[in-house]
């Protein structure tokens, strides 16, 4: 069955690119971005793993670990990671997972028949610090993925876990948010949200970012 948001994202031991990893002692109290490849030396993997390594300082803000999968060998993650290196003008700063077992890929339902057999799935999880799911999305092999986008939901999520609050469509951190329908107390709306709101409608109110 395929995890759903909210699951225990499956503890793993596998062979990396940095050694053996065994995954919730590695994830520690932060969040982690898991994201898998249908083989290395693939052209678009190549140019998603090098956004990431650019990316390591807008992950690390944000308390985030981020570790990739391939189900090709240990030698062969070196291989790749030097071309990375080299294409991409970067330094690859993360695991590579080296799933020939297919063990992660099969807790993470990254093996989807239809499309392959054999090959991952191009599947990304996003796990928060009690090692739930909190975001699973699966994209086609020939689009490659928007990190920008991956780093706003974290925003968003982060964000709303914290406060009492959702965000809208096409939000980007700093931009107003959305008070939830269940918070309906004005006292303690007052107190959470000292800037006040303007209510567009009784269920649709917005407010200026409360972490801001």
């Amino acid at each position: 069955m395929a995890l759903r948001l909210g699951d225990i994202a499956p503890d793993f031991e596998q062979e990396s690119s940095e050694g053996r990893i065994r995954f919730h002692d590695w994830l520690g109290d932060g969040w982690g971005v898991l994201f898998s490849h249908p083989a290395d030396y693939t052209p678009v993997c190549t140019t998603e793993l090098g956004l990431t390594a650019r990316l390591k300082e807008e992950f690390t803000r944000r308390n985030v670990k981020a570790i990739a999968l391939s189900v090709d060998s240990v030698e062969s993650h070196k291989g790749w990671i030097q071309d990375i290196n080299e294409t991409q003008s970067t330094t690859v700063n993360f695991p590579i997972l080296a799933d020939g077992d297919r063990k992660v890929s099969e807790l993470y339902d990254m093996i989807h028949p239809n499309a392959n057999e054999t090959l991952t799935v191009r599947s990304l999880f996003v796990i928060d610090p009690k090692k739930k799911v909190r975001l699973t999305i699966t994209y086609p092999a020939s689009t490659g993925r928007n990190f920008n986008e991956i780093l706003r939901v974290i925003d968003s999520l982060q964000l709303t876990d914290n406060h009492s609050v959702a965000t809208p469509g096409n939000w980007q951190d700093g931009d107003d948010v959305v008070i939830v329908p269940s918070l309906k107390d004005e006292n303690v709306i007052r107190q959470k949200f000292p800037k006040g709101y303007k209510a567009v409608r009784p269920y649709l109110r917005l407010t200026p970012q409360p972490n801001k």
